[in-house]
């Protein structure tokens, strides 16, 4: 299997949009976590991430330049259980609301669908990683741009490799209207020691105009233990 270099792959791409990377660090003993946002408009661009008790939010840098909140503040990052979900958008309330049900990741899912953005219709992406490193991904689409229909994907990865992870984007690349992601995640090789060093990489790799917001997070899979690295461009 070819894994991808993330780093060469996000430079090479001016706006993946919103991107998470799920898998298991080099040495095995951690599972791996990031998500980063990006935006084009000033309203999209005015918004930082800041730590929560169970993850962490979307906030506005200056509220007073903010004209739509909808879609673009909400919660990325929330742990259930032991369990962490990211995704890029409020369906981590529904996905975190199902589990404390009792109910599953894929039924939670399925209540929702793509964003009402037309003509773009940004897909949804989630991801969650148990206890013991096992991770999922999702993405909820548009077909072909037709809103009629939602395209509903699950991959599940119960046996994580150490030094491998997963990415998956809301776009492939920029355009008018944005072109949604294609196909399965991308296997990517995970290299870096601790969330800092991930963190500064990929940092340095999203386009400079574009990037906006980037968390990044290892966790123990002995101990529990988090390493939750931040970066805003507004600070």
């Amino acid at each position: 299997m070819m894994l991808i270099d993330l780093n060469e792959s996000l430079r090479a791409n001016s706006y993946p949009g919103r991107g998470i990377l799920l898998g298991r660090s080099a040495d095995g003993r951690k599972a791996v976590i990031a998500y980063f946002i990006m935006g084009r408009s000033e309203n999209s661009r005015n918004r930082i991430f800041e730590e929560t008790a169970d993850g962490i939010r979307t906030r506005a840098f200056d509220a007073s330049r903010m004209t739509d909140p909808s879609l673009i503040i909400y919660h990325p990052v929330r742990v259930v259980e032991g369990t962490t979900i990211v995704t890029n958008g409020d369906q981590t309330d529904t996905v975190a609301d199902a589990f404390r049900r009792g109910e599953g990741w894929v039924r939670a899912l399925r209540t929702r669908e793509f964003e009402p953005d037309g003509p773009n219709y940004t897909p949804r992406i989630s991801g969650m990683v148990r206890p013991d490193g096992a991770y999922r991904l999702s993405i909820l689409k548009s077909a072909q741009g037709d809103p009629a229909c939602c395209q509903r994907f699950f991959f599940e990865y119960d046996a994580p490799i150490a030094g491998q992870g997963h990415f998956i984007s809301t776009y492939d690349g920029d355009g008018s209207p944005l072109p949604s992601f294609t196909g399965e995640p991308r296997a990517a090789a995970i290299t870096a020691p601790d969330a800092e060093t991930l963190a500064a990489e990929l940092w340095q790799s999203l386009h400079a105009d574009n990037k906006v917001s980037l968390f990044v997070r290892f966790i123990d899979l002995e101990s529990g233990q988090t390493e939750t690295v931040l970066r805003n461009k507004h600070q």
